[in-house]
């Protein structure tokens, strides 16, 4: 059975958001001679949520702290969700794993259909952010994966436009004809294959693209348009995560302060940035959760999810264990 999630109608801006995160962090270290890493996370997943008699308690300063939970030196985790529909709705959901010690930077899709339980009730993962905000949706991949969220980024996906614009917009292989349109959202696509300079409007339409008004086009929707999203990063990430881009310093700053929030401090991005210009855009990689769609959600893979926590996300130094994760099943 296909672990990808092929009845997903919504827009997946996975692979851009990754490059807004980034390089506006690689610009950020351009600009401050004052570099600092980020602080780790050292509570235990699951443990977020303290009570108030928690918090009161008396901690025997003698206890030893589990090797199961020893963290990776400059490993993070950041989740970066991207919204763009107006209304708060977290479209987007993707867990960033950054590993300066061994140079890869690897993204995972988390998809919006993802089945979660929180306040009592189950509920689509995406519910967590229109409910309580990045806090609690990060508390929630947290509990899931059984690692911790070191840090969140949101970004207003209407900087992914004006992103590409400052850069001067992307030379870019189309891979297949589009012809669609949408009246209710104003969306009309007319693209023929292969390569084109496009601007921004030109490529957020591009890596908006399910199929033609025909129902051609990739033959798999979502599949085919995750991977045009990857490649279309690659460009872009080629062609920005460097120095190069220093003299348009101040149109990134101003994208940045208008379309993204995060509690990553300006030292903090300077630092990321520095070592994602180390790392390199061919050090970058992609993939989704794996998982089964049943109606109304989809249910995350445990054996597959579990090797790939362990093999790209996982921040500790020992592998996590099923025990780890809190995954519900069908």
């Amino acid at each position: 059975m296909s672990r990808t999630h092929r009845r997903h109608k919504r827009r997946n801006w996975g692979r851009t958001l990754l490059l807004l995160v980034f390089l506006f962090a690689a610009l950020y270290a351009g600009a401050h001679c004052m570099f600092r890493a980020p602080e780790q996370a050292q509570q235990e997943p699951g443990s977020t949520q303290e009570t108030e008699d928690d918090a009161q308690a008396e901690t025997p300063v003698s206890t030893p702290v589990s090797t199961h939970y020893v963290r990776k030196e400059d490993f993070y985790t950041i989740l970066v969700s991207g919204v763009d529909d107006g209304n708060g709705g977290s479209d987007t959901n993707i867990l960033v794993a950054l590993d300066a010690a061994n140079n890869y930077i690897y993204g995972v899709s988390i998809p919006r259909d993802t089945k979660a339980y929180f306040n009592g009730k189950n509920h689509k993962i995406n519910a967590a952010y229109n409910t309580g905000g990045m806090e609690l949706l990060s508390d929630v991949v947290s509990e899931q994966l059984g690692i911790p969220v070191d840090y969140t980024v949101l970004v207003n996906l209407k900087g992914f436009e004006a992103l590409v614009d400052a850069i001067g917009g992307v030379d870019f292989y189309i891979p297949v004809d589009m012809d669609y349109d949408d009246p209710y959202q104003g969306l009309s696509i007319h693209f023929s294959k292969g390569t084109r300079h496009l601007n921004g409007a030109e490529a957020l339409k591009v890596v908006r693209f399910r199929h033609n008004n025909d129902g051609t086009g990739y033959g798999s929707e979502d599949i085919g348009r995750m991977q045009t999203q990857q490649a279309f990063l690659k460009a872009v990430a080629k062609q920005t995560l460097t120095l190069s881009n220093l003299d348009k310093l101040s149109d990134f700053v101003k994208i940045f302060q208008n379309y993204v929030e995060t509690d990553l401090t300006i030292n903090n991005l300077a630092w990321l940035g520095k070592e994602a210009i180390e790392i390199g855009a061919e050090n970058i990689d992609f993939s989704t959760l794996p998982n089964d769609w049943k109606s109304p959600y989809i249910y995350l893979d445990p054996e597959e999810t579990l090797v790939l926590v362990n093999q790209y996300l996982n921040p500790y130094v020992e592998d996590r264990v099923m025990e780890d994760l809190h995954l519900l099943s069908k």
